[in-house]
């Protein structure tokens, strides 16, 4: 019986290429939050999202997986970069047995839900795994500019892919589990129709104030301003929200204490929520001393960490600072439906890193990963010369420059 399940496996894995190269032609189907939204309150049914979803998961997941493959050789072959490659193997080869089942039959629906809350489960340390296969690649082999930009590229679009699929599962397990979320019984799945901003802002800060005072045994205060009478809402999903202000606290506090460590007295942290008629804004302001212009976009390099990464599986409380991934991913999070996170620093002073979201749930609609043949020029990119003067690192020594006679 174990050989016949041996020879089943490896059949279905000889396959799967099969797999990839027929769902990766097919491009995602972007939702709204509105469309979220109705059909989790108004239409839930979870026969069409099932049928919606046993060929959407695939198609998503097949097309991050080409792209996957057309990473450099010395970190494809990283043992942690085959390992989440498996996962997102074992995960494919799961969806793809619900493909041919009834949808009208309740057990089937039943094995779906668990099948997605297995794979959840499995993909919960892909951002950490993954980076740990960076760390070893970038140990082992000299960088240059043009990988670099390579990685870049691959990983903005390969985290995007997983918070769009990471959230139609949610969405799936959390509709049609049958029971309520009792901290929050108004969601819809993961989506708060009156997200209050200013809610998430304090928790945010509470817990990034927690870790702070563990390290440093202080923290900066928080000062809240809410740019008109009532509390700001919007539809929204709050963990992801949280996400970013936390990772902004996170950095807020930690540059704060750094700049101001001889001082009995911590500037606090200033935070400005205005919500438009297009945008909601969220200004995170604080003075801790800022950072030089032209290392702002290092900030949002998986490449590039200020802080000594962690090593996977210390049973250690979370660190204030980590792998360097928190400010890229936290973009991810506000570019996924249509937003964006931007920083504004003034070396000497201090950092204004503002969140810009939609106001409207029609306009915030899934900002989605697809491969094609632009993006396989993408990663084809050569480094060419450049065509412009490229100053030196190092101040020039004009005693050592023969002065000529013209």
């Amino acid at each position: 019986m174990k050989f016949v399940r041996f020879i089943m496996k490896n059949a279905s894995l000889a396959s799967v290429p099969k797999h990839i190269e027929h769902f990766s032609k097919f491009s995602p189907s972007p939702l709204s939050m509105k469309q979220f939204l109705d059909f989790g309150s108004i239409n839930a049914c979870e026969k069409t999202s099932f049928a919606f979803l046993r060929q959407e998961l695939p198609v998503r997941l097949s097309n991050i997986m080409k792209e996957i493959n057309l990473l450099p050789n010395r970190l494809l072959t990283t043992a942690s970069v085959q390992t989440v490659q498996s996962w997102y193997i074992q995960s494919l080869m799961e969806i793809l047995e619900f493909l041919d089942k009834n949808p009208d039959d309740f057990k089937v629906l039943g094995e779906f839900v668990d099948a997605l809350v297995t794979i959840r489960n499995r993909h919960n340390d892909v951002v950490p795994t993954m980076a740990q296969g960076i760390i070893e690649y970038k140990e082992a082999f000299p960088q240059d500019l043009v990988t670099n930009q390579n990685i870049q590229y691959f990983l903005d679009r390969f985290y995007m892919s997983r918070i769009s699929i990471r959230m139609l599962i949610n969405q799936h397990t959390l509709i049609f589990d049958g029971t309520l979320n009792p901290v929050h019984p108004n969601t819809i799945g993961s989506i708060d129709p009156q997200c209050e901003v200013g809610d998430v802002v304090q928790d945010a800060f509470h817990s990034a104030k927690m870790l702070c005072d563990q390290y440093y045994l202080r923290s900066p205060d928080l000062i809240l301003q809410e740019m008109c009478n009532g509390p700001e809402s919007i539809v929204y999903v709050p963990s992801h929200l949280y996400h970013m202000l936390f990772e902004l606290f996170k950095n807020a506090m930690r540059a704060t204490i750094e700049t101001h460590d001889k001082s009995n007295t911590l500037p606090p942290i200033q935070v400005r929520v205005s919500l438009g008629d297009e945008d909601m804004s969220i200004k995170v302001s604080d003075k801790g001393g800022g950072v030089p212009f032209r290392r702002i976009e290092n900030l949002f390099s998986y490449m590039f960490s200020t802080a000594p990464a962690p090593q996977i599986g210390e049973h250690t409380r979370p660190p204030l600072a980590g792998f360097g991934y928190g400010l890229p991913i936290s973009r991810l999070y506000a570019q996924y439906f249509q937003g964006d996170l931007q920083l504004y620093s003034m070396e000497g002073h201090g950092t204004d890193a503002v969140i810009y979201l939609k106001a409207l749930s029609t306009d915030s609609i899934e900002r989605l990963p697809v491969y094609n043949k632009t993006t396989l020029k993408n990663y084809k990119v050569s480094q060419e010369v450049d065509d412009w003067c490229i100053p030196s690192k190092e101040p020039l020594d004009l005693n050592l420059i023969k002065m000529y006679d013209f």
